[in-house]
């Protein structure tokens, strides 16, 4: 069975160039799960961009299912994208990493529409704690593996306050995502406020 990561980081590194910092974080009864940083370049030259790696070398699995299947399963790896010098994000890669281990410690599959919460802020003093997975395909594009392995998925994490956590269970993700087109809100800022939910 090939080793599906360093496939990944190359993919990751052809859609956003050389990371300038990466950390690794190893949970109990986990693989390790590496963040890596890649700075603020080109067009968008203030956003930083955070993607994990490691959450792919397994496929998730249905909790539901009595065995894990080692080869079929969704796989992906998580993008985080804020803008640079606003807040001190970098200490966003804990949490980033403890994301990417949930579907091995919990059991979950990870798809877009989904919220995962890590139960803190992303980062010193963010107004979050909570992300909505977005749809992948716009920044880093599948990356296709060998029949019978699924794609790996680059699944953009949308950051949300506590109270749009709580409204997008009422009301789901689109409706979410409509509001903040809606409102124009810029997602990449790390301390914006909440969006209007009234």
């Amino acid at each position: 069975m090939a080793d599906v990561l360093p496939l990944v980081e190359a993919r990751l590194r052809s859609a956003l160039g050389e990371p300038d910092a990466r950390a690794a974080v190893t949970f109990l009864g986990t693989d390790r799960i590496e963040v890596l940083r890649f700075p603020a370049a080109g067009q968008e030259g203030d956003i930083v961009r955070y993607a994990t790696l490691g959450m792919s070398a397994q496929p998730m699995a249905d909790p539901t299912a009595p065995l894990a299947d080692p080869v079929e399963g969704p796989r992906a790896e998580l993008v985080l994208s804020v803008r640079a010098g606003v807040a001190d994000t970098g200490k966003v890669l804990r949490p980033l990493a403890v994301l990417a281990a949930s579907p091995q410690v919990e059991g979950v599959i990870v798809a877009p529409g989904a919220s995962l919460d890590v139960g803190e802020a992303l980062w010193p003093g963010a107004p979050f704690t909570s992300v909505l997975v977005a749809e992948p395909g716009g920044l880093v594009e599948d990356l296709e593996l060998d029949a019978p392995l699924d794609p790996v998925r680059f699944l953009p994490l949308l950051p949300m306050t506590p109270n749009e956590a709580a409204w997008k269970r009422v009301h789901g993700a689109q409706a979410l995502q409509e509001r903040w087109l809606t409102h124009g809100t810029d997602l990449r800022d790390p301390s914006r406020r909440s969006v209007p939910l009234e």
